[in-house]
This record gives C-alpha cells, structure tokens and sequence, in this order.
C-alpha cells in the first residue's frame, strides 16, 4: 500500500505540474495585442480662427463655444415641439434603425458562438448496429450475428495553447463593436436628415412666400400702370413691361413647390411612413430657434465621439486579430478527448456497469507542408490591416476636412446674410421710390421694373440664406459627432427596433 502511494503521489504531481504548464501555456496568444491609434493632437481644425462675425442685421447672431461637446439631443435646440415629434417619428419607426440593430445582434451571437470553442464540448451519441462477427470476434454478442446497441458521452477539449480560439473571439467582439458603431452613425444620420428634410421644407416655404408677395407687388404694378395708361401717363410698352414681369416671377413657383414636394416626400420617407400616409408638418423658420451657440468639441474628443470614425478603428481591431488567427495556424493544435460507451446486445443489458467501455486520448495536429498557403494566409492578415489603417487615417482626415468645412460654411452664411439683408433692405427702398417718382410722373415704368427686378433677386437670395444657415448649423451638429453614443439606447428603447 505504501508503495503505491509512493508512486501516486509524484504522478499527481507531474499531472499537476502539466496541467499548471498547459494552462500557462493557453494564457498566451501569438499575434499583435492591438492599440488604438493615437488621439489627434490637433488643437484646431483649420489653421485659422474660426470667429462668427457678429450679425448686422435683425437676424440672430451665432457663436462658437470650443471645447464644448454636442448634447445628445441637439435638436431639442430648435426649440420646436413640433420638430422634436418628427424626429420622434423617425426613431420610432425607421426601418434602417432595425436592420443596424438586427445586424448588432447578428454581430453579438457571433461572439457566443465563437466564445464556445473556448470551453469543453460534450455530446451525447448513440447507436444500434445489426452485425455478423466471426467466431471469437465478439465479446459481447453470443452468436456471430446480431443486434449491438451503444450509447455514452463523449467529451472534447482544446486549450488553445497559442490563443487562436481567442484571437477569433476578439475579432467577432471587434466586429460587434463595428456593427454598434454603424448602428450609431445610422441613429446620426437619420435625425441629421430629418432636421435637414424639415429645414428644407421650411426654406421652400420661406421662398415660396417671398415669391408670392413679389407676385403681389407685380400685380399692384400691372394694376398701377393700366391706371397711368388710362390717364395718359404710360404706353403699350409699359403695360406689356409689367405683364411680363408678373409672367416671370409666376414661372418662379413651381420649380420652388416641386422643391418643397420633394422635400416633404422625402421626410415621409425618412419617418419610415409613405407620402400618402403622413402629411408633413408645416415647418417654417420663424418657428425654429437658431442655436445661439455653437459647440466646436476639441479634436481629441471629435475623434472618440463620431461614429464613422470608431467603426474604422473596430475594423482595424478586427484586422489586428485576424492576424493573431492566421499566426495560430503555424503552430501545433491540441485535443484531448475522453469518451465512455455503454455497449451491449440487448437494451436489457445496455446499461449493465460492466458493458463500459472508456477510452482518454490527446491528439497533436501541426503543420508540415502546406505549399505555403499558412505563411501567405499570416501576410494577408498583416496586408489588409495595412489597408484597414489606411482606410481609418482616411476616415479621421475626412471627419476633419468636414469639420473645417462646416466652420468656414457658418461663417460665410452669417456674412452672406447679413450682405442679402442689407441688400433686401436697399432694394425695398428703391422699389418704393421707383413707384412713387412713377405716380408723380418723374420717372418711366422701365425704371420700375428695374427696381422690382432687384427687389424678387434680393428677397429669394434673403430667404435662401437664412435656410442654410439653419442647415450648415445642423450640418455642424452632425460632424462633431451628434452627442455621445450612449444616448443611442434610451432612445430606441421602446421603438420598432429596440423590442426585438
């Protein structure tokens, strides 16, 4: 008895001392251990300021706030409820919200499946076999023909020694990572265009209403000058003057009211509803609140919080582990199995304790000669995460340039408007003096069409400006980012997509 103990206790040990080595040894992974790139260390997105030159006229003055980071729901800002329920809408019932979220959790399965490689596999099989064995052939059938029937467990194991199984793990988490981030860039672009969409109509509507109160104006003059042509104070000519202009400020309406259709349809789109099945709000400019201030996050932050941007670093992540898989196929895999089998010639018997049969075995598979393909497998990992992280550097230079775009937009428009209002504000004046020098006989009906002429250009050019300005602002909010991500789920929460 003491013998054997002696001799249990060092194979303990050694099975002890191999299964500590095993596990040490599964603790490692080949390949690289990916780093996200370096934050920006821009401090501005243009080389020079971005200041907002103070408005001139009546209209709302705008000013940059940096370092300050987009609410989650910028376009409460508005200050319109009724924008705020259109943007509701969209949430609610996109369809494209509920294909991003259905390929998140596609994405998030993945990760399970993958996850279950890690651990122990067990099956159960079972069997019955008609067979004729030759004379002592068979220990458990009685005649050299007959039924034997079997069943057992069967359990698999392998420690993945040079973490391949885990690198897989990490690529499908980096790829769900990638799927949450284009979740997050659709819920971006779907409230972005439904603020642009409904900015859109509201600058239709803004036109279309300076254009009939031009046509108005040209109405009262056809009306003037058949009255001065009455009295002997104008000609033919004028009359045809002033019926031509009404003529061609009327052809102005419908291209503006096919501008507005199409921006209506397309929020019903957009809304997830078709045309005629929602009737869009009247949205107008006056009932939309210019966003005073404006914030300009700091590049650094810009660079975590846009959502394109972050499915390109998951891209590249999921490109840094698909090398770690390649690299794991040049080394030995391991698998250790056991099995125990229950065997015998009746089901009577099947389960007898002494019709067991169990078997323990380790099997090694490494690579020899593979012609090369393992080793060209390992270095087209390692090209396309080259081409992933040229594909990011691309995507942050572009995030930028946006940005810059959108700053220099912004200041233009308030410069724009404020050189449109005072030009409105001279053409009106001129218009009025070009009609009462008319009726006092001081003047020709030429020069007031000249002066109606001036007027329609200033009063569409007024009314286009002060709608992209509301749209570069919206356009700003959408380029820093839109808020952080995490506003993403309490939003969907309870929607179409989110109670799948």
């Amino acid at each position: 008895m003491d013998s054997c103990r002696s001799v249990a206790v060092p194979r303990r040990r050694l099975l002890l001392e191999a299964l500590v080595t095993l596990a040490a040894l599964s603790g490692c992974a080949v390949g690289p251990d990916f780093r996200p790139p370096d934050a920006s260390s821009a401090h501005g997105y243009a080389q020079t300021p971005m200041m907002l030159p103070p408005a001139g006229t009546a209209d709302a003055s705008q000013h940059l706030a940096p370092g300050k980071d987009v609410a989650d729901q910028w376009w409460l800002l508005f200050q319109s409820p009724t924008l705020n329920d259109t943007v509701a809408r969209a949430i609610a019932d996109s369809p494209t919200l509920e294909a991003a979220l259905a390929t998140l959790d596609q994405a998030r399965q993945a990760i399970t499946a993958a996850s279950g490689a890690l651990y122990p596999q067990a099956d159960l099989s079972a069997g019955a076999t008609r067979a004729r064995l030759g004379n002592g052939q068979s220990a458990v059938l009685v005649h050299p023909v007959g039924n034997v029937f079997s069943i057992g467990p069967s359990v698999s194991y392998s420690p993945d020694l040079f973490g391949g199984l885990r690198r897989q793990v990490e690529e499908k988490t980096a790829l769900a990572e990638f799927a949450r981030y284009e979740l997050s860039a659709a819920y971006l672009s779907l409230t972005g265009n439904a603020v642009l969409q409904a900015i859109a109509v509201a600058t239709a509507r803004e036109q279309i209403k300076a254009v009939r109160d031009i046509i108005d104006l040209d109405e009262n003059n056809v009306e003037l000058v058949l009255a001065e042509q009455a009295a002997g104070k104008a000609s033919a000519v004028d009359v045809l003057g002033a019926r031509s202009r009404l003529a061609a400020d009327r052809a102005l309406l419908p291209p503006l009211e096919q501008d507005l259709a199409a921006a209506r349809d397309a929020l019903t789109i957009i809304v997830g509803s078709t045309p005629a099945e929602w009737t869009v709000p009247d949205f107008d400019l006056g009932s939309l609140n210019l966003p005073g201030e404006l914030p300009v996050s700091l590049p650094s932050r810009m660079v975590s919080a846009r959502p394109d941007i972050l499915a390109a670093q998951a891209q590249l992540h999921a490109a840094s582990a698909a090398i770690g898989v390649a690299t794991a196929q040049l080394y030995p895999q391991i698998t250790l199995t056991a099995t125990w089998t229950q065997a015998a010639g009746t089901m009577g018997a099947l389960f007898d304790g002494t019709n067991g049969l169990w078997s323990v075995a380790a099997g090694l598979a490494a690579p020899l000669l593979h012609g090369g393909a393992l080793e060209a497998q390992r270095q087209e990992a390692i090209d396309a995460f080259a081409a992933q992280l040229g594909v990011y550097r691309q995507t942050v230079l572009q995030a930028f340039g946006q940005v810059a775009d959108v700053l220099q937009a912004l200041r233009h428009d308030a410069e724009e408007l404020d050189a449109q209002g005072s030009a409105l504000n001279l053409a009106q004046a001129t218009l009025t003096m070009s009609q009462e020098s008319f009726k006092a006989g001081q003047s020709n009906f030429l020069q007031v069409l000249d002066a109606q002429r001036t007027f329609s250009q200033a009063r569409l050019a007024y009314a286009k400006a002060k709608g992209q300005r509301y749209t570069d602002t919206t356009q700003l909010f959408a380029a820093m980012g839109g808020g952080s991500l995490e506003s993403l789920a309490p939003l969907l929460r309870g929607t179409n997509a989110g109670s799948r």
